[in-house]
């Protein structure tokens, strides 16, 4: 298991760990878009990203928001 604190990375982990070693029919459409968007610096949301990790991956995204007085 690999944690990760932030969107942007997990990711980057992904782009480099995951992606090369999809199938090739697999990376078409929206996994190259994102890849092509954030590795040439085109700007990819948090968002789209998350939707990624998602479909692609095998993430678990949790938000933990804490606020002490």
């Amino acid at each position: 298991m690999k944690k990760f604190t932030t969107i942007p990375e997990a990711f980057d982990w992904w782009i480099k760990n995951i992606y090369p070693s999809l199938p090739p029919d697999v990376k078409k459409g929206r996994p190259v878009t994102a890849w092509r968007d954030y590795t040439h610096k085109r700007g990819i949301s948090e968002e789209r990203m998350r939707g990624i990790l998602l479909d692609y991956g095998h993430f678990k995204i949790t938000t933990s928001i804490t606020y002490e007085p």
